[in-house]
């Protein structure tokens, strides 16, 4: 899909989502023919003409002004990923470079990694805008076990796993929100690196090979995402809701390292503790098993 179409579609569902009473306008009687907002009151309250709103939303914003993309993004109320979104939009479709001109494509540096081991107490990872999984720690490695399980190569991908692994509707048991969040965290990636062969190729596989992703794709959501909980449901100790807090790193552009908690004391910091028992034990296992003499057969 082009980037045109992408514009279009993604000012047309944001239209679709206000209604003329929340934007502050007078309820006109009658049955109106469009969901939300008509592109001539986004017009009005945006200050622009008609049919230079037309135009933008057909995909033309290349010419656009700041003044302008805020005061379409005022008047379609768009939260600050949105707003984010539109400005990428428009960068890609002037050829302009992306927010983030640079981004990491060579190993995670020891530095960044030491960090990440040193958490010894939350499950913790490092991925990419793609959701691949680059790095973990070992509860985290525990946690987001049954996406190894399945899988016969690394980095191992989030969305991948979800959508079209049997298994993706088990671990995420609120899978309304976790379909929206991984989705809308890959559009939102989208319109940063537009360019992205490898982001192109799993977005097409996804929408190909899964009704759900390509239902959820075409509402054009995004959305920060950098605090929160989320829920599992992992086949070893069974339901978990921890809190996460997701850090971009700096000196590693595209790259996001995610720590997981549980407040001291709730069941979800003993289901966390019990996690790190079934991990201990496994790793012994494996230890054991790949000290074990092998005899060769009389």
């Amino acid at each position: 899909m082009s980037t045109e179409s992408d514009i279009r579609e993604f000012l047309a569902t944001r239209r679709a989502k206000i209604t003329p009473q929340q934007a502050g306008l007078p309820a006109y009687g009658g049955n109106r023919r469009v969901p939300g907002l008509r592109r001539e009151e986004v017009a009005l309250l945006a200050g622009v003409s008609i049919d230079y709103y037309v135009r933008l939303e057909r995909g033309h914003l290349a010419g656009a002004s700041e003044e302008v993309l805020d005061a379409i993004a005022g008047a379609l109320q768009l939260d600050d990923a949105e707003r984010a979104h539109l400005y990428d939009l428009a960068r890609a479709v002037a050829h302009r470079p992306p927010r983030r001109t640079k981004r990491s494509r060579g190993p995670i540096p020891d530095s960044v990694l030491r960090v990440l081991h040193s958490m010894t107490d939350s499950p913790a990872f490092i991925r990419n805008g793609r959701l691949d999984i680059l790095a973990t720690n070992r509860l985290g490695r525990a946690l987001y076990s049954p996406l190894y399980a399945g899988s016969t190569k690394e980095p191992v991908n989030i969305a991948r796993f979800q959508f079209l692994d049997p298994h993706g509707h088990d671990f995420f048991p609120h899978w309304e929100e976790s379909l929206d969040t991984t989705v809308s965290l890959l559009r939102t990636e989208a319109g940063r690196t537009p360019h992205d062969s490898d982001l192109t190729g799993l977005i097409g596989e996804l929408v190909t090979r899964s009704e759900e992703f390509r239902t959820a794709w075409a509402k054009h959501n995004v959305r920060l995402h950098h605090t929160g909980r989320k829920s599992f449901r992992h086949p070893a100790v069974g339901d978990i809701t921890l809190d996460f807090d997701a850090m971009e790193l700096p000196a590693q552009p595209g790259l996001t390292l995610t720590a997981y908690s549980a407040a001291p004391g709730s069941p979800d910091h003993d289901t966390l503790s019990l996690l790190a028992s079934w991990e201990a034990t496994e790793d012994a296992r494996a230890t054991e098993h790949s000290d074990r003499p092998t005899h060769p057969q009389a």
